[in-house]
């Protein structure tokens, strides 16, 4: 990077970080610090939800997620606007009514304090290990771009986003969030301007469509049915988004207290709900547009020179081992096909804009060196792992901010990385205060001397708020811990996706058997939620060794329906024995 892009980066870093600080005058107790004393309008609480949700994974790994698969991802949110009225009509009324701090508090007055404690636990487990992986993802820029460790990269970047989370709480969060979203969108406009404008002047941008789609990568809507029937192994189509992802969106917004704590800080139910039901209208074209910029950079580098592996920090390192003259021969091959794919490309619009049969025959020949291209590439992965085991070869997650360091002119790209940190830094921030919040909630308050109301003594309410930064500092450290083993995972959008999907449906079947089965009381859904994630994690591990083709989507499914299901017929057997 060039000094102005550093000068870019360290300004607007340090602006968030003052702006938070700036914002974290709250009232010195329980409720400013984690709720912000329950104030915000709902367009606030709207970037706040989009800010906790798109983390720092959305806008690195998925325009290299639609590079790599296609926009077929963009089927995961399907489900989420079915999901955010379901939410808006049964979750919100009852957490605001009951004037909760937690969601969980609700299950114990609904249930019994073991429900409530062990979904907390799975909360704080889950949220916890995800966080970590947030983490992780901006991370892996510093250490590509810079060369510097991890493990230091790792500690640099969780301990200053600490500072502001640990000392604004809620209202530092929320404000900062704002802030955040409006330059990050701003800046990735202007990286998709500059990837259609720096295509050859011939090449405009519904060219730029026709060539992603001829490839491929267009590929918005998928059934997930092929001559065997319909593919329970395939990750993203319109079945398993539609479903899988409305139980997984109805659990993160329902459930899961990083979301619920954002519109819990509503002035009323009906900001709330607008900051809700707003996030189900924009999320889906926004995601559309951050997996678009992938499908278009895969159009670029038709037409430009590009990397045969993005994570050019390896490729330095392995060089210098006895398998470098292998890499750069390989590479060499790479660069001969580029050009021949550029010529195919541009041969195949020339077609298609002059009408010519000609262009079904340039497309398969544009699908062939598509696939010679992606097998040369796995050689050369292949090549790397022999050079050096340690090495992760999935580099979908270097794709974007490959482009961006080495196309964009100075500031730019500064900016750019600038707004990875801090859509990274907008979704932690809420984590550990939503991870602090349930520790000092669902467990201190909860369990110290007995109490069960967190209000007490002035005194007492500031031990409670200092011990508060305590938990939200511990968290940070934990969730630096979880970055530091957070290598070799593939795409960092579908691993926190996936893990979020071994307790996400388990915790939303217990919810829904609080608000819709007022019959079935603490020990039937507790011993179901239990039998169901056990059941759910067997599942992941039948999968992950081959017995079994399942999609991850489908484990949120399975561990909501089962704890209904058990739920029911242990409390029908209990009550069937009782009568008895």
């Amino acid at each position: 990077m060039k000094s102005f892009d550093w000068i870019v980066l360290v300004l607007t870093l340090t602006g968030i970080v003052l702006y938070g600080l700036y914002k974290s005058r709250t009232s010195k107790n329980l409720e400013g610090y984690f709720l912000s004393n329950r104030s915000m309008p709902w367009w606030l609480v709207l970037l706040s939800i989009m800010g906790t949700q798109a983390s720092a994974v959305t806008f690195l790994s998925a325009p290299g997620q639609a590079f790599t698969d296609g926009m077929r991802f963009v089927q995961y949110y399907f489900g989420l606007p079915l999901a955010m009225i379901v939410v808006s009509i049964s979750f919100v009324p009852i957490f605001n009514k009951l004037k909760v701090f937690t969601a969980y508090e609700f299950l114990e007055q609904r249930f019994d304090i073991k429900t409530r404690t062990f979904t907390s636990a799975m909360f704080l487990l889950s949220r916890g290990f995800s966080t970590g992986i947030s983490v992780y993802a901006p991370s892996i820029i510093l250490s590509s771009l810079l060369g510097w460790d991890i493990f230091w990269t790792n500690i640099i970047m969780g301990g200053i986003l600490i500072i502001y989370t640990v000392s604004g709480g809620a209202k530092a969060v929320a404000y900062t969030q704002q802030l955040q979203m409006i330059i990050i969108f701003t800046a990735m406009f202007i990286a998709g301007y500059y990837i259609v404008h720096d295509m050859p002047a011939s090449v405009s941008f519904t060219d730029a469509l026709k060539v992603s789609g001829a490839s491929g990568k267009l590929n918005v809507i998928t059934t997930g049915v092929d001559a065997n029937g319909f593919a329970w192994k395939d990750k993203y189509n319109i079945i398993s988004g539609l479903i899988g992802g409305f139980f997984l969106s109805l659990s993160y917004f329902g459930t899961d207290q990083s979301q619920v704590g954002r519109y819990l800080t509503a002035k009323n139910n009906t900001e709330s709900k607008l900051g809700l039901l707003m996030n189900g209208l924009v999320k889906v074209p926004m995601q559309f547009l951050i997996l678009l910029l992938g499908a278009l950079l895969f159009t670029y580098y038709q037409f430009n020179s590009g990397p045969i592996f993005f994570n050019s920090a390896v490729n330095e390192k392995v060089y210098e081992t006895k398998y470098g003259d292998s890499l750069k021969m390989l590479e060499n091959e790479f660069n001969l096909l580029n050009k021949t794919q550029s010529n195919i490309s541009a041969a195949y619009l020339q077609a298609t804009n002059d009408e010519a049969t000609s262009a079904a025959v340039l497309k398969d020949s544009l699908t062939k060196i598509n696939t010679e291209v992606n097998d040369l590439r796995n050689n050369y992965k292949t090549v790397l792992q022999k050079a050096d085991p340690s090495i992760d070869t999935n580099d979908t997650n270097y794709i974007f901010i490959r482009f961006v360091v080495d196309t964009l002119p100075a500031g730019l790209v500064g900016l750019l990385i600038a707004v990875i940190f801090l859509a990274s830094w907008g979704s932690i921030a809420a984590a550990l205060n939503s991870l602090a919040s349930c520790t000092m909630i669902d467990f201190y308050c909860r369990f110290k001397k007995h109490q069960t109301h967190v209000k007490q003594s002035d005194i007492a309410e500031l031990r409670q708020y200092n011990l508060s930064k305590w938990f939200t500092f511990g968290w940070g450290v934990f969730c630096i811990i979880i970055a530091e083993f957070s290598t070799n995972m593939g795409s960092l959008i579908q691993a926190v996706n996936e893990y979020g999907s071994l307790f996400y449906g388990v915790i939303l079947g217990i919810f829904l058997v609080a608000f819709y089965m007022k019959k079935i009381n603490g020990n039937p859904v507790f011993y179901s939620a239990i039998i169901g994630e056990l059941l759910v994690i067997a599942l992941y591990i039948l999968d992950k060794s081959g017995v079994i083709g399942f999609s991850f989507l489908w484990l949120n499914v399975v561990g909501a329906l089962a704890v209904v299901l058990l739920s029911w017929l242990m409390n029908n057997f209990i009550k069937v024995k009782t009568d008895s």
